[in-house]
């Protein structure tokens, strides 16, 4: 295999020629074995970064800083790295030292290399095409990195996004299936009052479908970008209108509505928005977990638990137990956000940690986000796909439960008064005997005529104040 030799102010080093990353990016591979996670396992960030080059390169072409000739090689090359050509040369480990500089530096020096070889010369030629003087033209790596981490949040939120709608809607759906199959209301595991199991799937649904307002605020915020702030925020290096024009080739190339940080000095050493994002993830994972929470309790049994719904059966539960099927979709997503939750602890440590005009800690920032979007979104489908949408309700079951329960005499409360209410509902508790066969047939408190009427289907899932 042929080899080239590529040097920087450190020394040279031999790589394959047939690489396209160069010597910053193969350092970054000898010192970075933390999470054995490359670039290339987000796609998305790929693509960013080459959206970020191209439109610094037409900027630069505009502003004359860049030939104009350089300039279109580059941007020919950042659009093979936006279809996913080169995926493969984006090798450094997502969590690494520099603030991310050997993320840049891998983008920048595949990019230089694919333009080299659309020019017809060598890889590593870089007197022609240089990583740092053409391809990171007016940038450093503390403006290219974050707007590329955030124009792949964004592009990764919008998918998750309608994932956890998808996911909300299978829940109503249901809800619309279950809504004549009447059921106990729980507090705190102990009956309380009636109610419909449709309700409590729509209650479901409602719970989710509030997050898609919070993803949407979160994605504002991530929206805004310090590109052109180059080091700290002071636009060194860069040319009078730079960060305004690339701004807006960036708006152009990615379709989305970024938005130049009013002050980048602010914007280079802030990361609140990934923290916002990070709590909205780990609000909807605990409201999610809750949900599957619910969902094995419901499903407990079928003998001797709750059996009020059936999840599908999606795998033999034990190597030892014949017979035994385990709620593993709950499961799975539980302990999925248990992660994300313990994600957003990392993204709250790494925020504090940044020190004066930058945050080195924003690698783990990304790996902590990337994952949880990935791994929430992948776990809100597996539960629509592998569990909502199969479930099936025991009404009969549930029926009957509701109309042993001791948790219905709360509704005579208008008519025969809390305490009495209580010493029915203790004798019953006591003797095993119904509501029902105490209040009406030995104690006549009131007729069979005003049960029904309190007792109808309609009036304990909506009650309305009977006397």
């Amino acid at each position: 295999m042929s080899k080239r030799i590529e040097s920087d102010f450190l020394g040279e080093k031999e790589l394959p020629q047939d690489v396209y990353y160069g010597i910053q990016t193969l350092r970054a591979l000898e010192n970075f074995h933390i999470t054995g996670i490359p670039l290339m396992v987000e796609p998305i960030f790929v693509k960013s970064l080459g959206y970020v080059k191209k439109a610094a390169a037409m900027a630069n072409r505009d502003l004359g800083v860049l030939d104009k000739n350089i300039a279109g090689f580059i941007i020919r090359a950042c659009d093979r790295v936006i279809n996913g050509e080169f995926d493969n040369q984006f090798l450094s480990d997502l969590i690494q030292g520099g603030a991310g500089t050997s993320v840049n530096m891998n983008a920048n020096e595949v990019i230089a290399n694919v333009a080299l070889e659309m020019m017809g010369k060598e890889k590593g030629d870089y007197d022609y095409c240089h990583p740092n003087n053409h391809v990171n033209c007016s940038q450093s790596t503390n403006d290219a990195y974050p707007t590329a981490f955030r124009i792949a949040l964004i592009l990764k939120l919008n998918v998750y996004k309608d994932v956890l709608g998808d996911l909300s809607l299978a829940f109503n759906t249901k809800g619309e299936e279950f809504k004549d199959v009447l059921k106990m209301g729980r507090t705190q595991l102990q009956d309380a009052v009636p109610m419909s199991l449709g309700d409590e799937f729509h209650a479901f649904a409602i719970n989710l479908h509030e997050e898609l307002s919070r993803v949407e605020d979160s994605k504002r915020l991530i929206s805004e970008i310090n590109m052109g702030a180059t080091a700290i925020g002071t636009r060194v290096n860069a040319p009078h209108g730079y960060a305004e024009l690339v701004t807006e080739y960036l708006r152009e190339v990615t379709g989305l509505d970024l938005v130049l940080a009013e002050n980048l000095i602010e914007a280079t050493n802030d990361a609140g928005a990934y923290v916002q994002l990070s709590g909205v993830l780990k609000r909807t994972a605990v409201k999610v977990s809750k949900i599957c929470n619910d969902l094995r309790l419901l499903s407990s049994g079928p003998r001797t638990g709750l059996h009020e719904i059936n999840l599908p059966a999606m795998q033999p539960g034990s190597s030892i137990m014949p017979g035994k099927v385990n709620p593993v979709i709950p499961e799975v997503v539980n302990q999925t956000a248990y992660y994300v939750i313990g994600a957003d602890l990392t993204v709250t440590m790494a925020a504090e940690a940044g020190q004066l005009q930058l945050n080195v800690m924003e690698p783990v920032i990304s790996f902590a986000l990337f994952t949880a979007i990935t791994y929430m979104t992948n776990a809100c489908r597996t539960l629509k796909e592998k569990c909502i949408l199969g479930i099936t309700a025991n009404a009969e079951h549930t029926k009957q439960m509701v109309m042993n329960s001791i948790g219905i005499v709360t509704q005579l409360n208008p008519i025969l008064g809390y305490e009495k209410c209580a010493l029915i509902a203790r004798e019953a508790l006591e003797s095993g005997k119904s509501v029902h066969e105490l209040v009406v047939k030995e104690k006549q408190l009131i007729t069979q005529q005003k049960w029904d009427e309190i007792y109808t289907f309609e009036n304990m899932i909506r009650p309305q104040f009977i006397q």
